[in-house]
């Protein structure tokens, strides 16, 4: 039994008044201070781990101001703030031990587009990816190109200067602003933009603080104009923050104040609005995938490829190649990387394709060059859908590198040098050397084209011979990168590097940017420590040595580490911050926008838990529960609100639906679906299960008892008062029919293993075996019977196994003794068949591959159940030659979270089988249905499942009756989900074809 858990930190009293005399003001957003949300905000894509006290949501600029100018009030000196964009960063730009501003959840539209003027206007909570899918029907683009595009707020993107992919023709996101709004720390209001001289004076006379501002910028970059040009390098990478070389345009002409602000990670003022600058989208583009037998040839050969003028030049190592074999984007890639140990991806654009042509003739004339050395072929391409994953392949570079084998991971902390393009082999060798005489692993990838290196040591944070081997290696870098005339701080921002600022600004210039910070915000309320700290305060700048997450993960027991080491394998990458409603990464995230119901937020609650529960006197072999009677005491104690850190992280493993999407989409492939099932076993060792629980993790066995009589229990859950009953003691909506039709009459299924076993070898070749599984033979019989007949159509001898429990929905609510008993069990009884020369095939994609998930994981026999199949997956194997059909219209699939997360071209082949049948099929990218086998059915989870409906699945499936038969569904969920909220039922693709196979016998006869 676990022991109750009392969370270790409090809100100190300060900020708890200051969150209650907010909630007294006029600000409408959310105020988090419980630990759970805390939890989350502690933690960005660094090696830092900085709990604050509380956050803050606004909804509006006003909101803003109104903390602003409660935190002015005396007896609210000492609260300072950090805003928050999508927490991406990787050196802690936004961590803080007292209040988060986080503008994601509210301030995230798109406020006005000027198609004519090319420029839009945006709140700074806005996604990248999701301003461009905006943008795009207008054929435009906001140029800045980052790797977490899909999850990167423009807010985040102005705070650290974001540049990325293609920034050596199109710059960084500070050439970009046109105009910015923000908020002073006193609660100033401001809008700022590029303005002439005339105008400047106008502004220098303005009373108040932004007088002031203007006044000593200018003032600043007047008299240092000499200096600051010799102090700052001509690179295209330069420092970002404070960027006193671009105040001025070259013509020194008109003068920006939004170069100070961009880069200065929330230090100055609160971004509130953002008027930006757009650019055409191409409309020529090739890229060419380079390959090249080593690193170190790849960087060779990307000064030469700058001769060219190619758009961009990106390279990817041979550690991340390697690891992108384990992730669902190498299947999308793998024809065009072919065996390259390193890739340059060199991209082309132009006006049209003619003039592209004559740019690239003479480089492909040198890729056609045997002589040269290092390079072993390429990959040319201007296919969007071959562009894309090449692209993606790039982007996934750094979060791979979580999911490289071993204690050592690879982590972010001197990861965006960059020195010019010319010294960048010679200092890459020399970076090489460097991280060789620690004996240590590391992948580098980067922006070649303007010397910007993404560098990632693999260490153990949670070794404390490790953790002191940051401030090592940090001080050589900087060391090695000045030697080159670079920054230690490329792309990437300062945070816990500022200690380093002086070093690159020189000694005066540091002071300068103190008294900017200092005229800005004086009290040091924004951010503090981070850059530079105001020129008169004592205040002291952040440190190297800031507390770190493996400081807090070394304290849990080294038994719960390895159990959930998924969970300690996420590295805060973020990926499942994924906002595209047509990816299957997260659905309870994207439709909460709380990033507690992400799978780094239930990663963090996890590791806290353990944390506490390794510090308790709990003994980690004891799994027994308390007797019933102490369980509901303990339960009636809960439903008090006694607090137990316990319910905090049940409650944000509810939210989530198991489809499974992070085992794929997360490049650390965190399985919070498993992760969930060990906490719930747990759990509930001290606390009562709900009824319905058992109900649900019982429902294969109960569906099995209701198929003998369909009628009555249809009959029976169909009025109106069993649905009042059901949805008052089981908390159950819409539950599922049992079909009519009933396998047992209909088919021969008493098949006995003597039976399969006394086949001959040529009758074995010529068989299949078809599993069972709940939902299709007792709530979709139907198709287990279309499914039959197809394979006889197709010539296959077809022996239909005996039902049985395969245990799934035991594992999902966290019955994992009741699961493993199951699973020995079923190995027992199917290790007969497998070990025969005989396919076995399951139709229900969930239920299927739960033998060689979580099957697989309990067995001793490695792979034994690789040999159970999709359909579509042994279809594809085979060297048959299938009817051909005529049919000109297209399908259109709908694929299952499971089968899209395990199998990584499971929809590739479903393309494949009908192609090879002579019918055409689209396939449709949808992210999850929103049912997820139970989810959609528990009473408090309806609204979120149809709101995670709606946002994908309805705007893919067509209105017009007409076309609903040309669109398929492989998931039992997703069909029962179409028909409750669409009120039409989809076909499985294999029914369609069983017609068509039918209808073609039938006119040949």
């Amino acid at each position: 039994m676990i022991p109750k858990l009392e969370p270790e930190t409090t809100i100190n009293h300060t900020i708890a008044d200051f969150l209650s005399s907010l909630r007294d003001t006029s600000f409408s957003g959310d105020i988090k201070g419980d630990l759970a949300n805390r939890l989350i905000a502690s933690t960005d894509n660094s090696i830092y781990q900085i709990l604050p006290q509380a956050l803050v949501f606004p909804r509006t600029s006003q909101d803003i101001r109104e903390v602003f100018k409660l935190a002015n009030k005396t007896e609210f000196e000492s609260v300072t703030f950090s805003p928050r964009g999508g927490g991406t960063g990787t050196n802690g730009q936004s961590l803080s031990p007292s209040i988060i501003i986080d503008c994601s959840k509210y301030m995230n539209q798109v406020l006005e587009v000027n198609i004519k003027e090319q420029w839009v206007r945006v709140q700074p909570g806005i996604i990248l990816d999701q301003l461009n899918q905006i943008l795009a029907d207008h054929n435009l683009f906001f140029a800045p190109s980052l790797a977490p595009s899909n999850r990167a707020t423009i807010g985040g993107m102005i705070n650290t200067d974001a540049a990325g992919k293609g920034s050596r023709i199109y710059g960084k996101t500070s050439d970009h602003i046109l105009a910015l709004n923000w908020v002073l720390s006193d609660g100033t209001l401001a809008t700022s933009s590029q303005v002439n001289l005339e105008t400047l004076n106008i502004l220098k006379q303005q009373e108040g603080r932004l007088g002031e501002i203007y006044r000593l910028i200018d003032k600043l970059v007047s008299e240092k104009a000499e200096l600051i040009d010799n102090i700052f390098p001509k690179l295209t990478r330069f420092m970002t923050g404070y960027n006193l070389a671009k105040v001025y345009d070259e013509s020194r002409k008109y003068f920006d104040i939004n170069r100070i602000l961009a880069g200065s990670e929330g230090t100055l003022g609160v971004i509130t609005e953002a008027k930006l600058k757009l650019t055409k989208i191409p409309k020529a583009t090739q890229l060419f995938a380079i390959h090249y037998q080593n690193f170190d040839a790849a960087l060779r050969d990307a000064e030469h490829l700058l001769t060219y003028e190619p758009a961009a030049i990106e390279t990817v190592d041979e550690t991340i190649l390697e690891l992108a074999k384990d992730d669902s984007i190498f299947e999308e890639v793998k024809n065009f990387v072919g065996s390259a140990k390193a890739l340059n991806l060199v991209e082309f654009i132009a006006e049209n394709n003619h003039n592209l042509e004559k740019q690239i003739s003479s480089l492909i004339s040198k890729l056609q060059d045997k002589s040269k050395p290092g390079i072993i072929g390429y990959y040319k391409t201007d296919k969007l859908e071959e562009i894309k994953p090449l692209w993606l392949l790039r982007k996934k570079g750094a979060a791979l590198l979580g999911s490289m084998p071993g204690t050592r991971k690879p982590i972010a902390f001197i990861e965006d040098t960059a020195v010019n393009p010319r010294n960048l082999a010679n200092y890459t060798k020399e970076f090489k050397k460097l991280l060789n005489s620690y004996n240590l692993k590391y992948a580098m990838f980067g922006h070649v084209d303007v010397g910007c290196l993404h560098v990632r040591p693999a260490l153990d944070m949670k070794a404390p011979k490790d953790e002191k081997l940051i401030r090592e290696i940090s001080d050589k870098v900087v060391d090695l990168v000045r030697k080159y005339g670079g920054v230690i701080w490329g792309e990437h921002g300062k945070g816990f590097r500022s200690e380093y600022t002086p070093l690159f600004f020189g000694e005066e210039l540091y002071q300068d940017l103190r008294k900017i910070k200092e005229v800005f915000d004086t009290k040091n309320k924004l951010n503090p420590g981070k850059i530079v700290t105001p020129y008169h305060s004592t205040d002291k700048i952040v440190k190297l040595e800031s507390t770190l997450r493996g400081q807090f993960d070394r304290q849990v027991s080294q038994q719960f580490r390895k159990e959930y080491e998924a969970a300690f394998n996420c590295n805060g990458n973020g990926a499942c911050f994924n906002f595209n409603p047509d990816e299957i990464i997260c659905p309870s995230a994207k439709q909460t926008r709380d990033r507690i119901h992400s799978p780094k937020g239930r990663a963090m609650l996890l590791r806290e838990w353990l944390r506490l529960l390794s510090k308790s006197d709990f003994n980690k072999d004891n799994n027994e529960s308390l007797s019933i009677p102490k369980k509901i005491w303990y339960t009636l104690k809960k439903w008090q609100g006694k607090e137990d850190f316990s319910h905090d992280v049940y409650q944000g493993m509810q939210g989530c639906l198991a489809c499974k999407g992070c085992v794929s989409q997360c490049p650390i492939h965190v399985d919070i679906p498993s992760l969930k099932s060990l906490f719930l076993e747990r759990y509930h060792s001290r606390y009562l299960r709900p009824f319905r629980d058992y109900f649900m993790a019982n429902i294969e066995q109960l569906a099995y008892y209701q198929s003998f009589a369909p009628n009555i229990f249809n009959n029976v859950v169909q009025n109106s008062l069993s649905k009042l009953i059901i949805s008052k003691s089981l908390n159950l909506v819409d539950p599922p029919l049992i079909s009519p039709l009933i396998l047992r009459q209909k088919l021969t299924i008493e098949l006995k293993i003597e039976t399969l076993q006394n086949l001959s070898r040529e009758e074995q070749k010529n068989s299949i075996i078809l599993l069972q599984d709940a939902f299709t033979s007792f709530y979709e019989a139907q198709l287990v019977v279309d499914t039959y007949h197809f394979f006889e159509n197709l010539g296959y001898n077809v022996y239909l196994l005996p039902f049985f429990i395969n245990g799934k929905p035991l594992h999902l609510k966290g019955f994992i003794n009741q699961f493993k008993t199951v699973v020995m069990q079923n190995i027992k009884h199917l290790k007969k068949v497998l070990y025969l020369d005989i396919p076995l095939i399951g139709i229900e994609p969930s239920m299927t591959l739960t033998y060689r998930d979580e099957y697989d994981k309990i067995s001793d026999d490695e792979n034994i159940f690789n040999k159970v199949k999709l359909i579509q997956e042994f279809l594809v194997e085979q060297d048959k030659v299938f009817p051909k059909i005529k049919q000109n219209k297209p399908y259109y699939l709908l694929g299952h979270c499971h089968e899209k997360s395990l199998v990584f071209n499971s929809q590739k082949q479903w393309q494949t089988v009908f192609k090879n049948m002579g019918v055409r099929l689209n396939l449709v990218p949808v992210g999850c249905c929103g049912m997820a086998g139970m989810y959609g059915h528990e009473r408090e989870h309806y609204e979120s499942s149809q709101d995670i409906y709606r946002s994908s699945w309805q705007q893919h499936l067509p209105e017009n009756i007409e076309d609903r038969p040309y669109y398929l569904v492989t998931g039992y969920s997703c069909r029962s989900q179409v028909k409750r909220l669409s009120g039409w039922k989809p076909q499985h693709p294999i029914q369609v074809l069983n017609k068509l196979i039918s209808g073609t016998k039938n006119n040949a006869s």
